[in-house]
């Protein structure tokens, strides 16, 4: 869902740029604040699921990327929607480092992680390459909001915080600081 944030866009910016009359500045950042949010804060969210928990890292990145999913779809301006796009990126980033601690914990057998990991990254390829295809299609026959309201997508954040593997016991005495 993450990955696939960030190619739904760039499939969408026509339709959306004209819906909110937005300018060509404004276009560049609804399409690259995300990514720009996403890649700025990347250690400091791996850092912070060392020190808080990874479970309670990744849930509160599941809920801040749905609400600005919903904060997207609604977006009366481009520049509610490019500040909707920055908080999804603090969402999606808050969700990414602690997946695979996650796979980790619920797969304690070396076969079993080894699938989960496959899956993991299976899951993300998929959705960086062939994303855009089925939702693009829609998009010019029905308008930009279909970027954003996607309840299959919503579907899978909740079922994504029901499998978020096991309660972690207590926190770590030592964290993993990136520096």
């Amino acid at each position: 869902m993450v990955i696939l944030d960030v190619t739904i866009i760039n499939v969408a910016v026509p339709v959306i740029g004209r819906e909110l009359s937005a300018s060509l500045t404004g276009i560049r950042w609804i399409t690259n604040g995300y990514t720009l949010v996403f890649a700025g804060f990347l250690p400091t969210a791996g850092a912070l699921g060392d020190r808080l928990g990874n479970r309670r890292v990744f849930c509160s990145g599941v809920a801040v990327f749905t609400v600005s999913s919903v904060a997207c779809a609604l977006a009366p301006s481009s520049l509610v929607l490019v500040v909707a796009r920055l908080v999804g990126g603090l969402g999606a980033v808050l969700i990414v480092p602690g997946s695979p601690a996650l796979s980790r914990q619920a797969c304690p057998a070396p076969a079993a992680r080894s699938w989960a990991f496959g899956l993991w990254g299976s899951m993300a390829d998929i959705a960086a390459s062939a994303g855009p295809l089925p939702k693009g299609s829609g998009i010019e026959d029905v308008g930009g909001e279909t970027a954003g309201r996607d309840a299959v997508t919503a579907r899978l954040r909740r079922r994504a915080v029901q499998v978020a593997g096991p309660r972690p016991g207590p926190a770590p005495t030592r964290a993993n600081v990136v520096t």
